[in-house]
C-alpha cells in the first residue's frame, strides 16, 4: 500500500486515511467526483499535499 494512505481501526472507524491525518480518501475522491479541483482541496485541507491526492487516486485505482 501507498507509504501516504493508511488503515487504522482506531481512526475514523478504520476508513482509509491520509497518514497523519483523519481525512478519509472517500473525502478526497468525493470532492473530485463533484468537480472540486486540486488547488481546492489543498486550500480546503492545507495539512495535505498534492502527492496525497495522487495516493488517494491510486488507492482508488487498486480497489
Amino acid at each position: 500500500m501507498n507509504k501516504r494512505i493508511s488503515i487504522n481501526p482506531n481512526v475514523c472507524n478504520g476508513q482509509a486515511c491520509i497518514v497523519g491525518t483523519r481525512i478519509p480518501v472517500h473525502q478526497i475522491l468525493g470532492m473530485f467526483a463533484n468537480g472540486d479541483s486540486e488547488e481546492t482541496i489543498l486550500s480546503a485541507y492545507s495539512s495535505i499535499e498534492k502527492e496525497d491526492i495522487l495516493a488517494c487516486l491510486e488507492y482508488a485505482s487498486r480497489f
